[in-house]
């Protein structure tokens, strides 16, 4: 018997069968693929991978801002290919090799809640159960297709296959500027290609702050990439030369539509009805303090857990949480209001806590404070002066929320993210000392700003 089951081998399920060694916990994971799920395999590393490709050829395409000439650069998109293949290969062999050295056995198959553990059906059909004290589902997620937009791989493609593509499509539809959306809008633009953004919502990125959408817009118009927002696309037309995207009145023809409107929760099959599990929609409710489903004794951590982010972090501590109440009953919650979330377009956007407008729907009387990067001098020398920071407190109380635009702001929003998550006042924060020239003293001015006392 062991102690943990885990079902799902991606970020929610190896940080669990990792996590569990601290404890002394015996361990087998469950997966029917690869190891390292949807953000090793067909997520975060390809897509970041392909996104740094598009840094480098656009940092190339204007070196001679900075004096550096060079021939106008040219893009070999099957080595770009090979070297995102070669990342991924590479941090699923040393996940593989570390899952070994922690003694978790691997079961490769479909796992299924039973009675007392975990029935396995393997590649080749045979039957195993694992029988366990506790189990973890961390089944992951699929991505949504739209009405009249269903999936051939070709045409019609989702994030999996748009990862993959053998060649740079010329002309591409993205419907749906949220994350996933624009990250592919953007190393697309760089790169050259023809796109088309479509957003049913009012703004790109829906739920951020609109400032900062503002500012990915305007590197959108920059870069060519034309988005849409308050519109809705009709049902596709298949030509000779392409696909036709009618919206509004108007239409456009591209080589491809990539849809990019969420991830759905992957549970079907797993045994959730007859285990007694409750469902909403697909996702499962859990105890957010110990990660534990309405069956005692069975866990779930990731894209399936019923309102939390889907992000590969939130899985890694919602993970620390259902191992730390197997091991011992203990609580190692995951305080949702300091997930730092990361958009990671060029340039990127990051945010932490509430929004302005989060904040006043939740009825706090709130201040604001924001800075742009045209007068950081690092941002000058950079060339990088579009971007903005953005940090919402309540009068008189604690920071709630901060949002950053700009190259680096995914490394910038982890200051933040203390801020937030310790709840500390303006003037608390804006004591501290950031160092001179650095992009980071963005966060400094705003937070002098909005302890009332400004520098510059």
């Amino acid at each position: 018997m062991y102690d943990v089951v885990v079902v799902g081998g991606g970020p929610g399920g190896y940080a669990a069968a990792l996590y569990a060694h601290n404890f002394g916990l015996s361990v087998a994971l469950v997966e029917k693929g690869r190891i390292g799920g949807t953000c090793l395999l067909r997520g975060c590393i390809p897509a970041k991978a392909w996104l740094h490709t598009a840094e480098v050829y656009a940092t190339v395409k204007r070196s001679g801002e900075f004096g550096v000439n060079s021939s106008e650069p040219s893009l070999d998109w099957p080595v770009a290919l090979e070297r995102k293949n070669q990342v991924v290969d590479g941090l699923v062999r040393g996940l593989s090799g570390l899952l070994g050295a922690r003694n978790v056995d691997i079961k490769h198959g479909h796992g299924r809640l039973v009675d007392g553990g975990v029935a396995v059906t393997s590649p080749d059909g045979g039957d195993e159960t694992l029988t366990a004290r506790s189990v973890i589902l961390a089944t992951g997620s699929v991505p949504r297709s739209i009405p009249g937009y269903d999936f051939d791989g070709a045409r019609i493609v989702s994030s999996d296959e748009a990862l993959d593509w053998i060649a740079q499509p010329g002309r591409v539809a993205v419907i749906g500027a949220g994350a996933i959306g624009c990250e592919f809008a953007s190393f697309l633009g760089d790169l050259g290609s023809e796109v088309h953004v479509f957003e049913m919502l009012d703004q790109i990125l829906p739920g951020m702050e609109p400032e900062a959408a503002k500012v990915l817009g305007r590197k959108f118009r920059k870069s060519g990439v034309k988005a849409r927002t308050g519109v809705a696309v009709g049902p596709p037309d298949f030509t000779d030369t392409g696909v036709r995207v009618p919206y509004g009145d108007d239409a456009v023809e591209v080589d491809v539509v990539l849809v990019a409107t969420g991830r759905a929760p992957v549970t079907e099959g797993i045994g959730l009805e007859a285990s007694g599990i409750a469902t909403d929609r697909g996702f499962i409710p859990v105890d957010p303090a110990t990660m534990q489903t309405t069956r005692p004794g069975v866990y779930a951590v990731g894209d399936i857990v019923a309102g939390t982010p889907q992000l590969a972090h939130v899985a890694f501590a919602e993970a620390i949480a259902a191992i730390t109440h197997i091991a011992d009953g203990s609580i190692a919650s995951v305080d949702y209001n300091a997930v730092p979330i990361i958009v990671y377009t060029d340039p990127e956007v990051a945010a932490v806590g509430l929004t302005e407008a989060q904040a006043r729907d939740r009825g706090y009387d709130v201040i604001v404070s924001d800075h742009g990067m045209r007068g950081i001098g690092r941002a000058i020398i950079l060339g990088e002066t579009g971007g903005t920071v953005k940090i919402v407190a309540e009068r008189d109380g604690a920071i709630l929320g901060a949002t950053v635009a700009d190259p680096a702001a995914g490394e910038l929003i982890h200051e933040l993210m203390y801020a937030v998550g310790w709840e500390a006042l303006p003037e608390e924060a804006a004591s501290f000392i950031h160092a001179h020239p650095t992009v980071s003293e963005a966060i400094g001015e705003t937070l002098l700003s909005l302890a009332g006392r400004s520098l510059h």
